[in-house]
């Protein structure tokens, strides 16, 4: 049987309506927990309003839709092709000469470039709304003082004091995860943001409520610049307070994430979990293909065999498994012991495989 660009329409058509609806559905449900959540927290705060909470849950979405994606590709493919066989639609295709893999083969192609898009499009849009929604976060619910920003000249964090005094520190490295600095500037301002004093010293480290500035010189304006051994500078930061104020990997943009990671080694820093995102990025449009795979192999059973719920929810447990897998893989990973290529593809090459095997032995014997 030649290929048919009409039933090839139809399937595609057909998936990709039922997965925007499961993507709809699964997003409310999301985004009504999350303002719940929202609201129980901006109970508290007497300046945050029912309509600044609504938007807040809007621009956290993209994170938590981002992780549920691959589910909504799994479920909606397994309701296609079982919509699609209660209809004997896909008997009546099969009767007519086309094979398994060319019904699939739409099928396949929709989820791919679903994939593709959701990288190159929805994730930079995405990590915007994302970073939107921590910055609120940080304003209105978190109060959080204490800002860090990596840029290639090196690292820049503010710390805000009570009377609304500001201290910069820069430093052009940093050895983890002691948090030793090297070649640091420290610039401070008061509460109306008028420069006051500078300090430069050669190195500095956190320690518990103080930096330890070493080798350093006190430059104030109107006296001499001092030579000083050893100057404390209170702070109210420890060292993981430090490790969570990076951007998380959420909150870059596919397009920016390689030249992010290329400043944080510049400083010294480990980038494996920021390398292992990338890489399951760039491995998405294959986990979406394995989940379309997954799906068929549970679903394609004519109406007359038994058991098709059991093959369905059989098929939910593998995909749970493979988010487990994938995570478990993804921390291995972060912690060294295993490649970085390995940790963020091998879900997909598995998955892939797994359903490739289980079609052929179905179909083709």
């Amino acid at each position: 049987m030649s290929y048919s660009p009409t039933l090839s329409r139809y399937l595609a058509k057909s998936y990709l309506k039922n997965m925007l609806v499961f993507l709809l559905i699964l997003l409310g449900i999301i985004y009504l927990f999350d303002t719940v959540e929202l609201l129980r927290r901006a109970s508290k705060q007497d300046s945050v309003g029912f309509g600044l909470v609504a938007l807040m849950g809007l621009f956290k979405l993209p994170e938590v839709g981002q992780m549920v994606f691959p589910f909504v590709i799994l479920f909606s493919a397994m309701f296609t092709f079982w919509q699609l066989t209660r209809r004997l639609e896909l008997i009546v295709v099969r009767s007519a000469g086309f094979s398994v893999w060319q019904f699939l083969a739409p099928v396949l192609a929709a989820a791919i470039v679903v994939g593709s898009l959701n990288v190159v499009l929805v994730n930079p849009v995405g990590a915007l709304l994302i970073k939107r929604f921590e910055t609120l976060e940080n304003q209105h619910l978190s109060h959080k003082k204490n800002y860090v920003t990596l840029l290639r000249e090196g690292l820049w964090l503010r710390q805000i004091k009570d009377d609304g005094a500001q201290v910069i520190i820069h430093s052009e490295k940093i050895d983890l995860p002691d948090w030793n600095l090297t070649n640091v500037i420290v610039l401070f301002f008061d509460n109306e943001n008028n420069f006051t004093r500078r300090i430069d010293a050669q190195s500095a480290s956190l320690q518990d409520g103080m930096w330890a500035l070493e080798q350093a010189i006190n430059h104030v304006d109107g006296a001499q610049s001092k030579k000083i051994p050893l100057i404390a500078l209170p702070t109210d930061l420890t060292a993981e307070d430090l490790d969570e104020s990076f951007a998380s990997p959420e909150t870059i943009s596919f397009w920016k994430l390689l030249d992010f990671i290329d400043t944080m080694e510049t400083m010294g820093l480990d980038t494996t979990d920021l390398r292992i995102h990338f890489q399951s990025m760039l491995a998405q449009p294959l986990l979406f293909a394995a989940m379309i795979l997954l799906a068929a192999t549970v679903s394609l059973r004519p109406p007359r065999f038994r058991g098709a719920f059991t093959y369905i929810m059989a098929g939910v447990m593998i995909g749970f498994f493979i988010f487990l897998m994938s995570s478990f893989l993804q921390a291995l990973g972060a912690s060294h012991q295993i490649p970085i290529f390995l940790a963020a593809w091998s879900p997909s090459v598995i998955t892939a495989m797994l359903g490739i095997t289980v079609m052929l032995n179905l179909e083709d014997g």
